[in-house]
């Protein structure tokens, strides 16, 4: 099958290092920090920007909601030449004391068997799914020199958003895991089938055993920007 469909950009038109959010509204936001940022799409609601941070091109772009959305994107930005692809995006806590507007940086990912986007990319397999390394670290190391209020575990990328009860909850916290999204096993996943570098990082958006109220994208803009200032040091790293 011939691309991309979805973003109508030139391969010139495309860093090679990418930050990829899920919600339109924070790729503006984002690419604000950018210096000269261009807006190289607008198809299917997806904008895409490419511009200049201390020097270094990078784009910002939508991947949208889930799995199918996502996968769609990371496959298309790396027709298109992206060799790092980072997720900024939110997450629900399984544990007490992580305080939302805290900070993730996700060691690995795990999803069902039937996960939307990764059980037709590589049925009855379970693909390791975790960031490449390299860039977490670079990450991890800009968060630490940041003072950021972050945590480093276990994440499960789920495909419907409104299934998170006690049960899945606590079945997943007794296999480890910390926190609930979409898209990072879509992610991870697709960076070892094509070929492309990857990580993520999380704000934190509500704390599920707790009840607590989501905090909305107004409320998150200051953890948002600090988290995307985090992502682009890191990337003069790279």
């Amino acid at each position: 099958m011939r691309g991309p469909y979805h973003i109508l950009a030139k391969p010139e038109e495309i860093a090679e290092k990418v930050i990829a959010v899920g919600d339109p509204a924070r790729v503006e936001q984002i690419s604000s920090l950018l210096k000269n940022a261009k807006l190289v799409n607008t198809n299917r609601g997806f904008p895409v920007y490419t511009g200049e941070f201390d020097g270094e091109v990078v784009t910002v772009a939508c991947h949208g909601i889930g799995g199918p959305s996502s996968s769609i994107i990371f496959e298309e930005l790396r027709m298109l030449g992206a060799e790092i692809i980072v997720r900024l995006g939110t997450a629900g806590a399984f544990l007490a004391e992580i305080e939302p507007g805290e900070l993730l940086i996700p060691d690995s990912v795990s999803c069902f068997s039937t996960y939307g986007a990764l059980s037709t990319y590589a049925p009855g397999v379970h693909l390791p799914l975790a960031p490449n390394y390299e860039v977490m670290e670079a990450i991890v190391q800009e968060a630490r020199r940041a003072g950021a209020r972050f945590r480093i575990g276990a994440v499960v990328s789920n495909d419907a958003f409104y299934a998170e009860d006690p049960h899945f909850v606590e079945k997943w916290k007794g296999y480890g895991v910390i926190a609930v999204e979409m898209e990072c096993a879509a992610l991870f996943g697709l960076a070892r089938i094509r070929g492309f570098k990857s990580a993520a990082v999380l704000i934190i958006s509500n704390n599920i055993v707790r009840d607590t109220p989501m905090l909305l994208a107004d409320q998150i803009r200051e953890r948002v920007e600090e988290a995307a200032k985090i992502i682009l040091k890191a990337f003069k790293k790279l």
